[in-house]
């Protein structure tokens, strides 16, 4: 169970509140390296797991879920530190917490899992999320580079797919539940 990429993700998931108590204490680099540290044990659990076929179900959970926490984690804490707009925050917590409660509710409902597996539009908008965190991490450590990074914009756009991507969700999962003997 605990094979090297999970390990690499639970050391994710234990950087969280690292990054965040660094930011706390204006100590912005240190957050912004944590965050770069984080993002390549993010990479690598993925690469080893699949080159030694060690991807397990526990994996399957684990990863979005210290994805999930990293991201909501540095976006209350960068909308606190007025580098994200709240609405931006507001967007994403709520298309989270709508995809993890949708999930909950369709198990109670049939008591069968409901296979999780991310859309490429999902997919586009971690990637944009975890982008402009780390232009709003790097402006915070290093605020000459404010005016050459779009991070406000690239969060604003990701807010956007975001949202699209919990209405694809959401319909995925209603489809689903239609498909379920009654």
């Amino acid at each position: 169970m605990l094979n090297i990429p999970n390990s690499l993700t639970m050391l994710r998931i234990c950087m969280i509140p690292g990054i965040i108590i660094a930011l706390d204490y204006g100590h912005f680099g240190v957050g912004f390296g944590l965050f770069v540290a984080a993002g390549i044990t993010d990479g690598l659990d993925g690469l080893i797991a699949r080159m030694t076929n060690t991807r397990t179900e526990l994996g399957a959970y684990l990863d979005p879920l210290a994805d999930k926490g990293l991201v909501l984690a540095l976006l209350v804490s960068l909308t606190s530190l007025g580098q994200v707009p709240g609405w931006v925050l507001t967007i994403i917590l709520t298309r989270d917490i709508i995809c993890l409660g949708g999930y909950l509710l369709l198990f109670f409902l049939t008591g069968e899992q409901l296979e999780v597996r991310p859309s490429r539009i999902g997919k586009m908008a971690t990637f944009l999320q975890l982008t402009g965190i780390a232009g709003a991490l790097l402006i915070l450590w290093q605020p000459f580079v404010a005016a050459s990074l779009p991070d406000q914009l690239m969060l604003e756009v990701a807010a956007i797919i975001t949202a699209a991507a919990g209405i694809q969700y959401v319909k995925r999962g209603l489809l689903w539940y239609q498909e379920q003997p009654s």
